[in-house]
């Protein structure tokens, strides 16, 4: 199969206070962890979309950055990885589940997944309204792999996306589930640094 790859690194970081994609972890910066794990996957080319060293420049949305990167690799793979620069613990062997997934050929795309655990409730005016059954429920993750035709038509739909499983799902795609990690966090707030660090052997 022929595979590349798309770091997501143009994110503006409101919630942690600025971007998140130059901040180091174990000495690397999260968007150059991004990139290797892609390259040590078998994804190549990989196209960075953000504000790096011959990155693409990215989209107001997620999804307009994700068209970004699809953008620069033309026609070069038939699938495409795609992950967030913000989850900078992913491992090389959730990335080959992924692929390994996608080489059955049966889907259009792939997603890590982990358990939901916490209990989850509605919540009306602050007061309880009711609690969700989480037993079909699951936490996403990246990096996840697609089907790059298949992609670009569920691209061509309108409205916004959290990932790219949701564009595959509005167009009727089937998208399969692998194992993710529980250590696969994503930074999103600075508190989520002291976890990176404590998950890196203080190195973050």
């Amino acid at each position: 199969m022929t595979l590349a790859g798309i770091v997501v690194a143009a994110g503006s970081g409101d919630r942690f206070g600025g971007p998140k994609h130059r901040i180091l972890v174990a000495g690397v910066s999260m968007w150059e962890r991004a990139r290797d794990l892609l390259l040590d996957a078998g994804a190549d080319p990989v196209v960075v979309v953000g504000d790096v060293p011959e990155g693409v420049p990215g989209g107001v949305r997620r999804r307009d950055s994700v068209a970004a990167g699809l953008a620069a690799l033309g026609d070069r793979a038939e699938w495409v990885l795609i992950h967030d620069a913000a989850r900078p613990l992913a491992s090389v062997a959730l990335a080959r589940r992924v692929v390994d997934r996608l080489e059955e050929g049966d889907v259009d795309g792939v997603v890590p997944t982990v358990p939901v655990r916490d209990t989850l409730k509605q919540v009306q005016g602050g007061m309880v309204a009711g609690t969700v059954d989480r037993d079909r429920l699951v936490a996403v993750q990246t990096p996840q792999g697609y089907r790059v035709a298949a992609l670009r038509k569920a691209q061509a739909l309108d409205g916004d996306a959290t990932d790219e499983a949701v564009l595959l799902e509005r167009a009727g795609r089937r998208v399969a589930t692998v194992e993710g990690e529980a250590a696969n966090l994503k930074v999103t707030f600075p508190g989520d640094l002291a976890l990176v660090a404590a998950l890196t052997g203080g190195r973050g």
